[in-house]
């Protein structure tokens, strides 16, 4: 077939397509117009309650937009999707969110939850000699790298008495590592966060010995990509106000929030009623007292060689109010 030949063939499939794509009318070009908006989410937070609801869905709909959820094991890796540009919008804890600024995460703070210290603890086994925060001198604890629950235990033992370099730091990427190596016996103590703490204590009735109170707020924080929300504030603002509805109906729901989520999240409903009644479901602005926190986050990590950049959180904050 010589070239005028296979351009008049190529021309003829153009052609064929367009009619077929005007024939076939509206669902093709309601396909091409139609935006998702790409939520990240970790087990157990107020964006797996809308995601259950399924309200965000319908209020997006009517504007052009569909919803897709993506489950990450831990801030660190859903911070990493954003910076990927694989997310739009996700949430994650305090130091997560401060490991993400400093080694150059793409990301900008949109909101902020109200604090939740007791869903952090360090903890040891029931029959553990180990008694207080200070027994933890030269012991193998589990943790993860800019984990919410790696502050909480820097400040613990500053609180003892102790630096972080007292201990032997066992690192673990997810929350069944750090259940694997408490359980088998290859730590001394472990850290964890709701839902798993709340399951590790129904399951095994550890002897805790720090939560976060007086010590960290273990507050969540949505982040999203900059550009997309600059592109798309009305789609973020819908997001908060179906948060915000979700919020409200939680507050005083904790036994159907936990039977909403539990076959959501495969997570035992007694797990997620004990992690709900301790916890305060509110979504508020970053102000300059919560930029604060972050920013003494930052500074200890910093301080302590675990993170290698200065980080200024107050320009990692969205300059606009959209929660």
């Amino acid at each position: 077939m010589d070239g005028e030949a296979r351009n008049q063939k190529r021309r003829l499939l153009l052609q064929g397509l367009a009619a077929g794509a005007l024939a076939g009318g509206a669902p093709l070009v309601m396909a091409a117009q139609e935006k998702v908006l790409r939520i990240g989410y970790q087990k157990f937070n107020t964006l797996n309650i809308l995601k259950g609801t399924g309200k965000l869905e319908q209020a997006l709909q009517p504007k052009g937009w569909s919803v897709k959820w993506f489950e990450f094991a831990a801030g660190p890796q859903l911070t990493e999707a954003l910076n990927a540009n694989a997310i739009d919008v996700g949430h994650a804890a305090d130091t997560p969110s401060v490991f993400a600024n400093a080694s150059g995460v793409n990301a900008v703070y949109l909101g902020a939850e109200q604090p939740y210290p007791k869903g952090i603890a360090i903890f040891v086994a029931q029959d553990s000699p180990i008694r207080t925060v200070q027994d933890l001198k030269g012991k193998k604890v589990a943790t993860g790298r800019g984990w919410n629950v790696q502050f909480l235990l820097l400040k613990a033992l500053e609180e003892a008495g102790l630096g972080y370099r007292d201990i032997e730091p066992v690192y673990v990427t997810n929350a069944a590592d750090v259940r694997a190596a408490f359980q088998s016996g290859n730590v001394d103590a472990a850290t964890l966060w709701d839902p798993f703490l709340a399951g590790q204590e129904l399951a095994t009735r550890p002897r805790i010995l720090r939560d976060g109170t007086g010590l960290s707020n273990n507050r969540t924080f949505h982040l999203a990509v900059p550009k997309f929300v600059d592109q798309n504030k009305d789609v973020v603002r819908t997001l908060f106000a179906e948060l915000k509805k979700a919020n409200h109906w939680t507050q005083s729901h904790p036994q159907e929030t936990a039977d909403l989520l539990a076959p959501q999240l495969s997570v035992d409903p007694k797990v997620l009623r004990l992690a709900t009644e301790r916890r305060n479901y509110t979504t508020v602005a970053v102000d300059a007292g919560i930029v604060a926190e972050q920013q003494q986050i930052a500074d200890a990590f910093l301080k302590l060689g675990l993170i290698k950049n200065a980080v200024r959180v107050q320009d990692k904050v969205y300059p606009e109010v959209l929660v």
